[in-house]
Formats: C-alpha cells, sequence, structure tokens
C-alpha cells in the first residue's frame, strides 16, 4: 500500500463528507435518465476498469489466494452491492427520501451497538452522547420532509422500505467485514475487486428487473463520471483509509454529516428551502460528530 501523507490522514474526514454527501445529488441528476440498478452497475464496471489500471501502473500487488479474493469481493457485496443497491432500488420503489434519508442516519447507531460484540471495539459514554446528539441533529434537519410525508401511504412501500433498512445493516456490516477480514490489502487491488463482488450481485438483478435504460446526454456522462472518480475511487479509497487507521464507530459517525451537507448543496444547487429548524439541526448534528469522532 502506497505511503499516506499525514496531511491526506488529516483531510481524509472532511474530504470524504464532502464528497460522499454529493452521492444523492448524483441521484437527482440520474434518476430521470437512468434505471438505478443500470446505473450502478455501469459504475461498478468502470470503476474496476480504472482501478485495475492504476494497481497496474503502480505494479500494486492483487490479494492472493481465494480467501483474500473471496473476502474483498465479500465486504463489496455488503459496501456497495448490498448499499448503494438497496438504497437506490427502494428510493426509486416509492419510498420517500426523507424517510430513507433517515433510515440511511441509522447507521452510525447500528455500528455503536455492533462494534463490541463483532469486534470487541468498546464506545465509550462520550460517544454514545455524540452519536444520539448527531441523530437528534438529523431528525431536525430531516423534519420539514418527514413532516410532509404521508404516513397512511407509506403501506405502500414496505417491503422497499424494508430494503431500505437491509442496505444500511449491510454497509454496516461491510465496515467491520471491511476491518476484520482486510486489514492490510492494497486499497486499488482490493477495492477493485470489492466492485466486482458488487457487480456480481447487482448485474443480475438489473437484468432482471428493469430495461436498462440508460440514456447517454450531456448530465448522465457527466454524472457517471463523477460517481466513478470522485465517489466509487475517490472518496471509497478514503473510507477504506479511514477504516483501516481507526475505529469503526468513530468513521461511522461522520456519516451523520451526509444529511445536513446534502440540505446545503441542495439549497445551494436546487433552492431547495432551509429553515432556522434545519440550520439548527445541521449545528447539532455538527457537535454530535465532534464528540463522537474527536480522540482523548
Amino acid at each position: 500500500m502506497p505511503h499516506q501523507s499525514p496531511l491526506l490522514i488529516r483531510l481524509a474526514p472532511l474530504v470524504f463528507v464532502l464528497l460522499w454527501s454529493s452521492g444523492f445529488i448524483v441521484a437527482k441528476y440520474a434518476v430521470p435518465s437512468a434505471d438505478p440498478l443500470t446505473f450502478l452497475s455501469l459504475r461498478y464496471v468502470f470503476a474496476i476498469a480504472l482501478l485495475a489500471l492504476m494497481a497496474w501502473a503502480a505494479s500494486a500487488p492483487w490479494p492472493h489466494g481465494e480467501r483474500a479474493v473471496a473476502h474483498s469481493m465479500m465486504a463489496g457485496v455488503l459496501i456497495h452491492g448490498g448499499y448503494l443497491g438497496g438504497v437506490w432500488w427502494a428510493v426509486a420503489q416509492g419510498v420517500p427520501a426523507g424517510i430513507s434519508a433517515l433510515i440511511t442516519a441509522l447507521q452510525p447507531l447500528m455500528t455503536a451497538a455492533l462494534a463490541y460484540p463483532l469486534i470487541g471495539e468498546r464506545i465509550t459514554p462520550r460517544q454514545w452522547a455524540g452519536v444520539t446528539l448527531g441523530l437528534s441533529g438529523i431528525l431536525l434537519v430531516l423534519a420539514p420532509k418527514l413532516t410532509a410525508v404521508d404516513a397512511g401511504g407509506l403501506g405502500d412501500v414496505a417491503i422497499p422500505i424494508a430494503v431500505n433498512v437491509a442496505g444500511t445493516l449491510s454497509v454496516t456490516l461491510g465496515t467491520f467485514y471491511q476491518k476484520r477480514f482486510i486489514p492490510t490489502a492494497d486499497l486499488r487491488s482490493s477495492t477493485a475487486l470489492q466492485f466486482v463482488g458488487a457487480l456480481i450481485v447487482t448485474l443480475p438483478i438489473a437484468l432482471a428487473t428493469e430495461q436498462l435504460r440508460f440514456e447517454v446526454n450531456v448530465t448522465t456522462v457527466l454524472v457517471l463520471a463523477w460517481s466513478v472518480v470522485m465517489l466509487s475511487i475517490a472518496a471509497i479509497g478514503l473510507l477504506m483509509l479511514m477504516i483501516r487507521r481507526g475505529e469503526v464507530a468513530r468513521t461511522a459517525a461522520l456519516i451523520y454529516l451526509m444529511a445536513p451537507l446534502t440540505a446545503l448543496e441542495a439549497f445551494i444547487l436546487f433552492g431547495e428551502a432551509l429553515d432556522p429548524v434545519q440550520i439548527g439541526g445541521i449545528m447539532t448534528t455538527a457537535v454530535g460528530v465532534w464528540l463522537a469522532t474527536r480522540r482523548a
């Protein structure tokens, strides 16, 4: 694995949340012109090709042995295939964006609850306070979208909601799997294999359930390029680096920043409203993440 500079390590959390939060904006641009699983399958194909080329150019080592290869692919099934596929499919099936965002925001809470039983990582009272405060802030940020949801109509999307929950649990388990079974593999070659695993589970479902719609225009090409380079390679690389170098629960707490950042980005790009309650929620979430991630 190439040497990481101290500056990169310090900036990794900030850059990661900025990049990863743009994924929700990407989805907003992509959905009108492409079927969700078809888009994700194309994203994985191009990510595999680019990462394999990067690994080849740098003579990076590949996981040695069938077990090591299988571990990398399984991590991809959980982190990418299960999470992205589940969330994108659920939203396409009618799950309101506010509900989906709230379900996704449960990941740090799931991670904190599972950290000790799965890998023996203890969560301090301060971290629990940060996780709880962060979730409270998320509720405030999403309050306008949640109140706009017709609760009586949620029964119509019960199965997609369950898939959304399963996707969030999938990425939670995937971070533990990455920490436990892939502690030292080269990030380029290992991540390429992760996307192979994600493609293996995503493409067959796309072939069976979608029309493989992908309209080639400037928007979809730019969105796909951003998704491959900035999300699948840069953001995922930073996520893997943080999992490798730190505690899983501390890394997962950064997910709380996604909803506030997405709200700000939607305000700037689409003119969506941002009221005082949401601003207060953004500040509350930031304090919660600071408590959950700061080192003693």
